[in-house]
């Protein structure tokens, strides 16, 4: 696939194909040129492509006067809190987050350490587009800086939450294997986890980017870390993708809890503490909703995307919110999906109930959920897909925030295109897996029929 992917999740493509190191260096640029000169904080995953891409990235920011602050190999996440501690005018994070190892991509961050906006990307691109650079002369042309303590401090961040007690988990001395894909989360995950006196079993623990399983830690690809969890005899597994923005959990009985229930988890937890709103995206479990109510808070979905549901949050001052793909956004230590804060919170869970992960998921609201996909051949317009699939169901209970979502009782079925792949995702969730499979099924055929 030689196209560029261009959206409000970044700029991402296959390297030596839609994405080059001109593409980088140009988006470096116009970014710098945005800045005006200000500081942008540099931070990448492990992809085998990565150096390549921060050395062009660094040219061009540098060409255009910018201050690089280089954060090396770094979690989103923490790339998002840096950005935002230390002033900076923007971030830049060098990766294609949970797509397969050919793939690349570049994430811009505002000042405020949030992914651009549509009309701030809007500007970055049109400056691209036209070729507007402010290139700076010898004497004026910006410099690098390298900062190593990034990691360090949003661990500090973490552990200083009032609602974290840390000499409570560490005396329960947790045995957690911790699966990092060979990726950003391998320089900062087993840091957490020592913090926190965790006997940690890291698997997949070299940020060298040769991934040893598919990316997206979905249930289908967790084999060799259940198989750990049950080896070391673990109180459960941690396993985050490529930018270590994402978690999925595992339970002692070496048993994935699915995605979902990791945001689900974490609402329940600080619900318990600090009613109010809520957010989450459309795709995301109605779990959540059943929470919420039980606290009687309210809940607000946005369309897919973290700068949608970050920047909902930040309009109605949410207590907590993220998207049903293992992000969790706590507002209390940034506007961003932050796999640290589902770790830490699992954790602080654990110690608090003296339960196991698989009694805490026992006791949330049963649902299953059913993800797939069709992939689109050149010639197949997504848009006109979703628009055929309205009028099918116009007389059904519709939800068109984002693509196209069939409300029913206890269940749903949405399509929407993706906002990083080629494709059409297809999600159902019921209270039964059948069903939920049966949804999506349905869905599926009907989006490829005449």
């Amino acid at each position: 696939m030689s196209r560029l992917m261009i959206s409000i999740s970044g700029i991402r493509g296959v390297i030596g194909e839609g994405l080059t190191p001109q593409v980088a260096m140009e988006v470096a640029q116009a970014f710098g040129t945005v800045c005006n000169g200000g500081t942008v904080v540099v931070g990448r995953d492990s992809r085998v492509s990565g150096e390549m891409m921060h050395h062009a990235v660094v040219a061009g920011l540098i060409s255009v006067g910018t201050r690089v602050i280089d954060l090396g190999i770094c979690p989103t996440p923490t790339t998002q809190l840096a950005t935002e501690n230390l002033h900076a005018s923007g971030g830049i994070i060098i990766t294609a987050s949970h797509n397969p190892v050919m793939w690349n991509g570049i994430k811009l961050l505002a000042s405020d350490g949030l992914f651009l906006d549509a009309e701030q990307g809007e500007k970055v691109l049109d400056i691209r587009n036209r070729g507007a650079y402010n290139f700076r002369s010898w004497d004026q042309i910006g410099h690098v800086e390298k900062y190593d303590r990034a990691i360090d401090e949003h661990i500090e961040a973490v552990l200083a939450l009032p609602f974290v007690n840390v000499s409570q988990i560490r005396a329960r001395k947790f045995k957690v294997v911790a699966d990092c894909i060979n990726g950003a989360g391998a320089v900062a995950v087993p840091k957490l986890l020592s913090a926190l006196g965790c006997d940690s079993v890291i698997i997949n623990g070299t940020p060298d980017g040769k991934f040893s399983r598919t990316p997206e830690p979905l249930p289908e690809n967790l084999g060799e870390v259940t198989t750990a969890v049950e080896q070391y005899g673990a109180d459960f597994a941690v396993v985050v993708d490529p930018d270590a923005d994402r978690l999925a959990l595992v339970s002692e009985k070496g048993e994935p809890l699915g995605e979902e229930y990791t945001l689900a988890l974490a609402v329940d937890f600080i619900l318990q503490r600090k009613r109010g709103p809520v957010v989450a995206n459309v795709s995301t479990t109605l779990a959540i909703d059943d929470l919420a109510q039980k606290y009687d808070s309210p809940v607000e979905r946005t369309r897919v995307g973290e700068i949608n549901v970050a920047k909902h949050m930040r309009e109605i001052d949410a207590v907590i919110g993220g998207e049903g793909n293992g992000g969790v956004i706590l507002p209390d230590i940034h506007l961003g999906r932050d796999a640290f804060i589902g770790i830490t919170l699992t954790l602080q869970a654990l110690a608090e109930t003296g339960k196991s992960l698989s009694q805490l998921r026992a006791e949330m609201p049963q649902y299953s959920m059913v993800k797939s996909k069709i992939e689109l051949a050149d010639d197949m317009d997504p848009k006109a897909i979703i628009a055929r699939l309205e009028e099918k169901y116009a007389e059904e209970k519709l939800d068109k925030t984002d693509g196209l979502k069939i409300l029913r009782d206890k269940s749903w079925v949405q399509v929407r295109a993706s906002n990083t792949e080629p494709i059409i995702r297809v999600m159902a969730e019921a209270q039964t897996e059948d069903e939920a499979k049966a949804l999506a099924s349905e869905l599926s055929e009907a989006a490829l029929s005449e």
